[in-house]
């Protein structure tokens, strides 16, 4: 049985092997797959024989063995079986990270955004298919066959390993960091508010992408959006699971020191020559950690930066939340003009985002009748747990009492 150490270790280096294979080997379906079966053998191995001294070389030989007896078992041509036949010892293995080479291969631009994420979290993250089909609420089975698929795809348009520089994928790179951190801070199913491994290996890869690209305003600004929001997260569910709304959070529990680094790279984002969502978003974030209390909060600037956000970025959810801000400075029956622009929007409908919005909205405006009812229907609306729990906690809280 494999201990949380070894388990850290894998994790850690299963991304950097598959890139040492796929940089020698190319076949990226075929290097993944050897590489699954080495940290199989060394999570069965390790716990009773030891970590070697250099497991990361050890993971690379045992997976090109296994990479190449699957080759030589399917009788492949003899030149490139001859090619690859020689087995690198552990100390021949390069020094350099091949992780993010890996992560913008995973994002080839003829893979769809889902397929990007999933497969992702595969290689890089080293998540099982289980658990990204946890995550993401579908079949394993089905997350099997998008992440076969996405493999078959990257093969057929003739991927190359590192990316040519002349492709620029860094916009789906950071919108896959993006939806990897949003699953992970809330996730979308399930018992547990957030998934903070999901989190954390969002914002390990967006420090990766910033090293590499330092002066790149938007990824400074979503290494900035991320770390002010996972700064909230131990204060976002009470001690038995419960969801606790941003103005209820104690601020006292937020992590000062991840805001204190946000706020210095959100403010170095805003000064990059373009503006940007993850900057503006970040922009956001830092006027949230920057009050003391809720009622502290500069609703004004938040509201202004949501504005700028829309018009660079339309998004309905951009417009449910600059609805929330607007509600805050003049009032809640502004606040609900404004969400009910959204009504006619398929990609909102029915959604629990727009449903709870609008029964918070309600309710601050007195109409606790109907916000009764949309927290009912917010709460069917979700597979997450913990909102459900706060959903119907606070229909509970505006029912009608029945008059006798």
């Amino acid at each position: 049985m494999t201990t949380p150490a070894i388990e850290d270790l894998l994790r850690e280096y299963t991304p950097q092997v598959l890139g040492v294979l796929v940089r020698r080997y190319r076949q990226f379906e075929a290097c993944e797959d050897a590489v699954q079966e080495a940290v199989l053998a060394a999570a069965t191995q390790w716990p009773a024989g030891g970590v070697p001294v250099n497991p990361r070389g050890w993971l690379v030989t045992v997976a090109s063995r296994r990479l190449i007896d699957e080759w030589r078992s399917e009788h492949a041509r003899r030149e490139r079986e001859t090619a690859i036949a020689v087995e690198p010892p552990p100390d021949e293995v390069p020094d350099t990270d091949d992780t993010l080479d890996l992560l913008f291969l995973c994002c080839h631009p003829a893979l769809t955004p889902a397929s990007q994420t999933a497969l992702t979290l595969r290689a890089v993250g080293g998540l099982t298919t289980a658990e990204i089909a946890r995550a993401f609420l579908v079949p394993e089975a089905t997350m099997a066959a998008r992440i076969s698929r996405a493999k078959q795809r990257i093969r057929a348009a003739g991927s190359s390993f590192p990316v040519p520089a002349g492709e620029n994928r860094l916009g789906a790179v950071l919108h896959v960091l993006y939806l990897i951190f949003n699953e992970g801070y809330t996730a979308s199913s399930g018992a547990e508010l957030h998934r903070a491994d999901l989190a954390r290996e969002a914002i390990r890869l967006t420090r990766m992408v910033h090293a590499r690209l330092p002066d790149d305003s938007e990824v400074t600004g979503l290494l900035a959006l991320m770390l002010l929001t996972d700064a909230r997260r131990d204060a976002r569910t009470t001690a038995t699971g419960d969801l606790v709304p941003l103005r209820e959070q104690d601020r006292s529990t937020w992590n000062r020191a991840l805001i204190e680094e946000g706020t210095t790279l959100a403010g170095a984002a805003l000064g990059g020559p373009t503006l940007g969502p993850y900057q503006l978003q970040a922009a956001i974030a830092a006027t949230h950690a920057d009050a003391a209390s809720a009622d502290g909060t500069d609703w004004r600037q938040v509201h202004a930066l949501y504005l700028i956000l829309q018009r660079i970025a339309p998004n309905p959810m951009v417009i449910l939340n600059r609805a929330v801000a607007l509600a805050e400075v003049e009032g809640p029956v502004a606040g609900l003009a404004l969400l009910s622009t959204l009504d006619d929007d398929e990609r909102l409908a029915g959604h629990h985002r727009l449903l709870s919005v609008r029964a918070h909205l309600l309710e601050k405006a007195g109409d606790t009748r109907a916000a009764y009812e949309h927290y009912r229907r917010a709460a069917r609306a979700t597979a997450s747990v913990a909102e459900q729990r706060y959903l119907e906690g606070r229909a509970a809280a505006c029912q009608p009492t029945s008059t006798p």
